[in-house]
């Protein structure tokens, strides 16, 4: 939001809209979006602005896929329907060079804004996905008037080669069908949808694949969270490496009678250690070395139970016990904080 609103007020002052900015009632309007934000503002301030240490952390991570200028703005084509191009695209072009869409000029500015600053700051490229509703009804508007005396049939033609290609991308933006069968059709058709992450090599979309694995991965963590003594149970800790594991275990372990997990990843850093002392802990990580070292005594219970469909990291997580910490918890804790 904050992006999308630099990016409308770059277009305002562009643009003869700028005339409104002699009036009360816009300066009105952003003190009132103001208020709405500071309670997040507030939050931002008071935790060292976490968001730009997340983007910082990410940046330099390797992470995420850098896209190049080109590769960015033909993402947009294929997540937006490779078909539907003409009617947003042209609608941008009519916003810009036509006579009657020269008065909405500014939409037509706050997007190539917007479009300029995730370019420049390597947003994946789902994130100007928000933008194109304006850019629709600019080309649906440009479309009737051109088409309204002449090549009507135009008309329907482009309607029904609309829905044909909404029908056929079905299956690969909604889970319609199952993992194996989903695969084997976007071979068929030659889809691909693009990848985000470096991380992602599974066979099915990243969408999709996150969303396989998190179960089966919560019940291995509980045979060995059951398999310990009685009074083990009570102080052990479930500690995760991020907050998709660590949601897992909150969403899936009351069914199996786990505790809550802990977390230093993102927002799970802030809700702290709790009263766990650290003196046995189950750690899920793809290896012991930082366990070996902060740990007097580390047992690998193997590997966790996954899904083929899953994301390739999900597979290679490994379960340890881990007892006798060797500072305590909370002195620890500043430590696991992590952003990325």
């Amino acid at each position: 939001m904050v992006f999308f609103g630099v990016a409308i007020a770059l277009a305002t002052l562009l643009t003869p809209e700028r005339r409104h900015l002699a009036q009360k009632w816009i300066w009105l309007g952003g003190l009132i979006a103001l208020f709405i934000a500071l309670p997040n503002i507030i939050w931002q301030i008071e935790r060292g602005w976490p968001t730009w240490v997340l983007l910082n952390g990410i940046a330099k991570s390797n992470k995420n896929v850098v896209l190049t200028p080109w590769e960015f703005f033909s993402q947009q084509i294929t997540l937006m329907n490779p078909v539907t191009f003409l009617l947003w695209f042209g609608g941008l072009i009519w916003l810009l060079a036509s006579r009657d869409g020269r008065r909405y000029r500014a939409i037509a500015f706050t997007y190539l804004i917007a479009l300029a600053e995730f370019i420049v700051m390597h947003g994946k490229n789902y994130y100007l996905a928000p933008a194109y509703p304006m850019l629709f009804a600019a080309g649906g508007v440009a479309f009737e008037r051109i088409f309204a005396l002449r090549f009507r049939w135009l008309k329907p033609a482009i309607a029904f080669l609309v829905i044909v290609s909404a029908i056929v991308l079905v299956p690969v933006v909604l889970p319609v069908l199952p993992p194996e069968k989903s695969v084997a059709y976007m071979r068929a058709i030659h889809f691909e949808v693009p990848r985000t992450e470096t991380s992602h090599t599974a066979a099915l979309p990243q969408l999709y694949a996150d969303q396989f694995g998190w179960e089966e991965m919560v019940r291995s963590v509980a045979r060995v969270y059951t398999s310990l003594p009685a009074n083990e149970q009570k102080l052990a800790a479930i500690f995760c490496q991020n907050y998709g594991e660590a949601g897992a275990i909150d969403f899936f372990g009351p069914k199996y009678g786990l505790p809550p997990a802990l977390s230093g990843h993102q927002n799970y850093f802030y809700w702290g250690p709790n009263d766990y002392s650290g003196e046995i802990m189950i750690v899920l990580d793809d290896d012991a070395t930082n366990e070996r070292e902060q740990f007097g005594s580390v047992e690998d219970r193997g590997l966790v139970e996954s899904s083929p469909w899953a994301m390739p990291w999900e597979q290679r997580l490994h379960i340890f016990v881990c007892r006798g910490l060797k500072i305590p918890l909370r002195e620890l804790w500043p430590k696991v904080r992590a952003w990325f």
